[in-house]
């Protein structure tokens, strides 16, 4: 077979005249060049057409439809679905460690209520048959302080180095810190869990009123209304709690100042670092303090009380006074290891909203679990204030607005 070159140009390719004389029609033909079975090639004539709408005033000139989409080389297909399964890959894991981290955040806050919990009922429990408090709170800073030797002496924690300096400087911390556990017991052993935790909602009022006469930070006007509703409904509470004495109240009132001297003092008291020092190193070393200062107190006030030959002379069962005293003693350390823990992971405004609901936790179970007999008035009380910690604690974050020269 032969092949010709031949060109064509049929009539029903001629153009077409339209009866608008605003738009016309102009074909454009191209060249191709085919190749039959024998390898030959024939030129074929293909018509292209292009549009032009003109009107008297412009014209608009469109391309030609072209409906092949424009050749992508092997390579760069490649390369952009290796750029797109990278983008989806890292989008994954992101959204797999913000789920890691939430989760952990909602484990901690979980453990941080659970060791409230069984804290506070383990450690009522042995206050009621042993009103010994100094005593008990020296063992619960002496578990601590093996806890926190253990983990140093295994590395499950790096031990820091600590100069003398710093010591000195930790002092008035540990000083207080001891204080204000001990009053904490103090109280626990004279009124019923949920009003010692009710009175302990004076904090706030406590940290305000501190920072003003020793650090000079003066409450916003918001701060200041926030305290009203707290001072106003532990006063409520207090009226018609049933278990109320005033040792028992002043007790919990003495520990609230000691634990907010405390905050104070760490702002307070600059510690110069020779290497940094997070707050579970300060917590742990603060520990340790705390059980040497108390424990030769605790010889001296109350002796040597808590041993198998005195418990059962007290009629008391041994084995479950023990137990007990150890298990709120864990709780003790763990609930404030975890504490510190979240405060480093989450704002200082946020840790002290779960801290208001931790109290909101420990109150209602204690009560459920002693059936504590409690009023519709005391109800309300406690309610006030503890609404009033929580306004507190969001109002803290709005700051005032510079004064313009």
């Amino acid at each position: 077979m032969q092949s010709a070159a031949f060109t064509t140009s049929p009539s029903f390719l001629r153009p077409l005249r339209s009866n608008n004389p605003r738009l016309g029609f102009r074909f454009d033909p191209i060249r191709a060049t085919s190749r039959d079975d024998l390898g030959a090639s024939s030129n074929v004539v293909f018509p292209r057409r292009s549009w032009s709408l003109g009107s008297p005033s412009s014209k608009l000139q469109l391309r030609p439809w072209n409906p092949l989409p424009p050749l992508v080389s092997s390579e760069k297909r490649a390369e952009r679905f290796e750029v797109k399964a990278t983008a989806e890959t890292a989008g994954e894991e992101d959204k797999s460690s913000s789920f890691t981290k939430t989760l952990v955040l909602g484990s901690l806050f979980g453990l941080w209520y659970l060791f409230n919990i069984y804290f506070n009922i383990y450690n009522k429990q042995v206050l009621k048959v042993f009103p010994y408090p100094v005593t008990i709170t020296a063992i619960q800073f002496a578990m601590g302080t093996a806890l926190v030797t253990f983990m140093w002496t295994f590395n499950l924690y790096k031990r820091p180095k600590i100069s003398g300096a710093q010591l000195a400087a930790i002092l008035p911390l540990a000083v207080v810190h001891t204080l204000g556990n001990l009053f904490t017991n103090m109280s626990l052993g004279k009124v019923a869990v949920s009003f010692t935790h009710t009175i302990k909602a004076m904090e706030p009022f406590f940290s305000v009123l501190l920072s003003a006469m020793f650090l000079g930070e003066f409450p916003s006007l918001w701060v200041v209304s926030s305290l009203l509703p707290i001072v106003g409904g532990v006063a409520l509470a207090s009226m018609t709690e049933a278990s109320f004495n005033w040792a028992g109240f002043w007790t919990a009132m003495a520990s609230n100042v000691t634990n907010q001297s405390r905050n104070v003092l760490s702002k307070k008291v600059m510690v110069k670092k020779e290497e940094s020092m997070d707050n579970i190193t300060l917590f742990s070393i603060i520990t340790i303090m705390s059980f040497i200062l108390l424990a030769p107190v605790a010889l001296f006030m109350e002796g040597v009380k808590f041993t198998p030959a005195y418990l059962q002379s007290a009629g008391l069962n041994v084995k479950q006074v023990c137990t007990r005293s150890l298990i709120a003693a864990l709780c003790f350390h763990a609930y404030q290891q975890v504490s510190y823990m979240i405060l480093q992971r989450v704002s200082p405004v946020t840790h002290s909203v779960g801290n208001c609901v931790k109290r909101v936790v420990v109150i209602v179970s204690s009560v459920i679990f002693f059936q504590t007999p409690v009023s519709p008035v005391n109800s309300i009380g406690t309610g006030i204030a503890l609404a009033g910690v929580f306004l507190y604690s969001r109002v803290k974050r709005i700051k005032p607005k510079p004064k313009e020269a």
